[in-house]
């Protein structure tokens, strides 16, 4: 039975654990910290795909863990008890104008190709938004809307506690702090992109700020709405969330300020059905973002025995699945199937 070490329990850490153990390994994991106490413990939780276009490494592992996610979080429920707050129901966007429908057009078509049967993107009219949304979707320019029901939505706190339940059901440990033992995985987010920086010529990455908030609105199952860069989330607890700003400079990385407030009233703006809601939680953290925007994943240069599984940034709770199984493979097996564009050395 191999032993591994994973430093970090966010959701990267806690998935590469479970996978771990799935497979028979004996893993610790150590966090100072407690389970998703950084930017794994937020609110938002949308799980949506790149457009079907310009295909890449990076595009196609992502939609292969977004396929994989209904049968991860099954596992990891079933196993632990604790509910993840895991849908694939969809997302809806907004098309502006003639332009946009062609493209949105045109990447329906490629979806058929890339997508491989598995889900669709395709343009719907305003009433069938409706119907989808239960009445709660933004005013269309165009009058049509683009549907994909490869998107879905997960609580990312719940699902840090699911992972967690999971990993001590199956007799891993979740602690503090403690000794390496075997083979050491860091994911260990911010901290951990700087630790890799550190001899590198330039920075491997670094922290960016997000803002989110919840509202006390139960939109159901309804697709998840994507508007101008703006996530509105509805989760399964009764309660949608909205997010997120993204920060380049900041001082307080965890409080929210007067840039949450314009999110919100942002949101209502687009959605009337979020006037006079009230919010219930506010949030802000500090997420992890790797210099080539690609998540970091495998061997660390130059230290034998160590893993690396970071730079998630707004990806990361969509990519866990495929990350997991990954790293997994080259750990216990030797298997390296991770695309080159993810792997350390290609970004020192």
């Amino acid at each position: 039975m191999a032993e591994i070490t994973v430093r970090g329990a966010g959701i990267l850490g806690l998935s590469v654990a479970w996978e771990l153990l799935e497979r028979g390994a004996d893993v610790t994991v150590i966090d100072p910290y407690g389970i998703g106490a950084g930017a794994s413990g937020g609110v938002v939780g949308a799980l949506a795909p790149h457009t079907p276009e310009n295909w890449n490494p990076k595009k196609q592992l992502q939609f292969d863990s977004l396929i994989a996610a209904e049968g991860f979080w099954r596992r990891v429920e079933g196993a632990g008890g604790v509910a993840s707050g895991y849908g694939r129901l969809g997302r809806l966007q907004v098309i502006g104008d003639a332009r946009a429908l062609e493209l949105a057009e045109q990447r329906g078509r490629n979806a058929v190709e890339l997508w491989q049967g598995e889900a669709v993107w395709e343009v719907i009219g305003a009433e069938a938004a409706a119907s989808l949304s239960g009445g709660a979707v933004p005013e269309s320019p165009s009058g049509q809307y683009i549907f994909d029901s490869l998107s879905g939505r997960i609580h990312p706190a719940r699902a840090c506690a699911a992972l967690a339940a999971a990993i001590r059901q199956r007799g891993g440990k979740i602690l503090a702090e403690g000794p390496d033992r075997g083979a050491v995985v860091w994911a260990t987010g911010v901290a951990g992109l700087q630790a890799l920086s550190e001899g590198a010529a330039r920075p491997l990455g670094g922290g960016v700020k997000g803002q989110a908030a919840v509202l006390a609105l139960d939109m159901g199952d309804a697709p998840q709405l994507f508007i101008d860069t703006m996530h509105i989330i509805p989760h399964a607890d009764g309660t949608v969330a909205i997010g997120s700003t993204s920060e380049r400079e900041f001082e307080a990385g965890e409080e929210t300020d007067g840039l949450l407030d314009a999110l919100l009233a942002r949101a209502v703006a687009a959605v009337p059905a979020l006037k006079g809601v009230p919010v219930v939680a506010r949030w802000a953290g500090v997420r992890p973002r790797a210099r080539s925007r690609a998540p970091m994943l495998g061997p660390w240069p130059d230290r034998p025995g160590h893993y690396v599984a970071n730079g998630g940034f707004k990806i990361g709770f969509g990519m866990a699945p495929a990350m997991a199984r990954l790293l997994a493979d080259a750990i216990l097996s030797g298997e390296n199937d991770i695309p080159a564009e993810f792997s350390v050395s290609a970004s020192i």
